[in-house]
């Protein structure tokens, strides 16, 4: 990645000299380069534009620990964020969606950043400051169905009245869901009213859209906990159900175990889980772990038109992102895997999260997180609380779902394509090495 600025960006205007500090803190060499800032007022397809490549930026830059956790950098961007979509400093009603459905309105101002939205929620909800750290917005598209596909985590560096504004549709929204990955973490959020009442509303919804995997008999139990809310009870037995607590992608396409393979991309527990569906067999599980990833990388590609070549008048295909890792399949080999899906830049973030969350553990950290004060204040309280509502009873489980085999040595022992290099085009700082990786492996996934 490379950073450059043109002149009128590096010597005018706030979010100018904020780039020339960048561009000294950092060197040439480390960010990437950011949109140009023209000198006029612009038009409604210019901001358009604009809007399309800082989000671009957002994305590159968001994979990088030490860009994410400068303040400096932060500040730049959504500075940027609120000049591209001229969007005046003012308070506002922002609605925020539990998993289950229910909305929360919070007034901020558009200019504040995630966190201070976060705590907002938490606030307007009546969850303890130091429960805030278990969840995160999440900018999700609702789907005709009403399934939520996932967007992207948000950021600290974004604005999120001004991210899901600025797109311009009724279809994003943003979304409270808890941001860890061991289920370890539930007890400390379950000695708490609000946050046990969070917990048990997604799981109910994660169980309805068919994100965690039960049996009739699970089922029929955990209705039999519903109606006798026993909420605790509930959780405790839905923590033992494959997939509690993953985050479901879209169906994509992946080159395991043979190319242009269609799956389903599920993270949770330390591990991506893909669903798929051999020719002439049923519905298949492969799991891959997480410490046995030994680094991973999100490349793009731009699809040239038929007959393989590009011309000014002729247009070119979407951007094709691609999560590739090399996985540790045995002791002794090496593969890797590549999953190709608009989202395989949050499938990236969450496996870097999923890495924080076992280096944090293993050196016995913590996740819990104080609330910050704000400059110039502190966050009040809400005087009208809003409670979670529960969720009505579960349905009886859809019966054209079909149950998961888990996958076994035999997918493993499956030729899969290698890609020695990903993209031609991408450096090598672009590969995500994996401080989590144990070096141990053997013939089964």
């Amino acid at each position: 990645m490379h950073f450059s600025i043109p002149e009128t960006e590096s010597r005018s205007g706030d979010s100018g000299g904020s780039a020339y500090v960048l561009r000294k803190e950092y060197g040439a060499n480390v960010l990437p380069a950011f949109p140009p800032k023209k000198l006029f007022s612009l038009t409604p397809a210019e901001v358009e534009q604009r809007r399309e490549q800082l989000e671009k930026y957002m994305q590159a830059v968001r994979q990088d620990p030490l860009l994410g956790s400068s303040e400096t950098f932060n500040s730049f961007l959504r500075r940027a964020q609120q000049e591209t979509q001229q969007v005046p400093t003012e308070e506002v009603s922002l609605e925020v969606l539990l998993s289950n459905g229910q909305k929360v309105l919070v007034n901020v101002l558009t200019s504040d950043q995630t966190e201070d939205v976060l705590e907002a929620v938490a606030a307007k909800l009546d969850l303890p400051d130091d429960l805030i750290g278990y969840f995160s917005l999440f900018l999700v598209r609702e789907k005709e169905d009403g399934t939520f596909s996932f967007v992207r985590k948000l950021q600290e560096f974004e604005l999120p009245y001004v991210s899901v504004t600025s797109l311009r549709s009724q279809e994003y929204k943003i979304v409270l869901r808890k941001s860890y990955w061991d289920s370890a973490y539930d007890d400390d959020v379950m000695e708490n009213r609000v946050g046990l009442n969070l917990l048990y509303a997604q799981t109910v919804s994660d169980i309805e859209r068919g994100w965690i995997l039960v049996t009739k008999e699970q089922h029929r139990q955990l209705k039999s906990l519903q109606e006798k809310v026993s909420k605790k009870e509930f959780l405790r037995l839905a923590q033992t159900l494959r997939h509690y607590g993953y985050l479901r992608f879209d169906a994509c396409v992946a080159d395991f175990p043979e190319k242009d393979c269609p799956v389903v991309v599920s993270a949770g527990n330390s591990e991506l889980s893909l669903q798929l569906r051999l020719p002439g067999q049923q519905l298949r599980e492969g799991s891959f772990r997480v410490t046995r990833m030994r680094c991973w990388r999100v490349t793009s590609s731009v699809p040239l038109p038929s007959g393989g070549t590009s011309s000014p008048g002729r247009g070119r295909g979407e951007v094709r992102l691609e999560l590739a890792f090399e996985y540790l399949m045995s002791k002794d080999r090496l593969q890797w895997v590549t999953i190709t899906s608009p989202q395989a830049i949050m499938m990236s973030i969450c496996l870097q999260s999923m890495v924080d969350e076992l280096m944090v553990k293993k050196s016995g950290g913590s996740i819990r997180k104080m609330l910050r004060r704000r400059v110039g204040g502190t966050l009040r309280r809400s005087d009208s609380q809003q409670a979670v509502k529960s969720p009505p009873l579960l349905e009886s489980p859809d019966a054209s779902r079909e149950s998961t085999v888990k996958l076994s040595s035999k997918l493993s022992a499956v030729s899969l394509r290698g890609i020695g290099s990903p993209s031609t085009d991408a450096s090598a700082s672009d590969v995500h090495g994996n401080f989590a990786f144990e070096g141990i492996g053997d013939e089964d996934l």
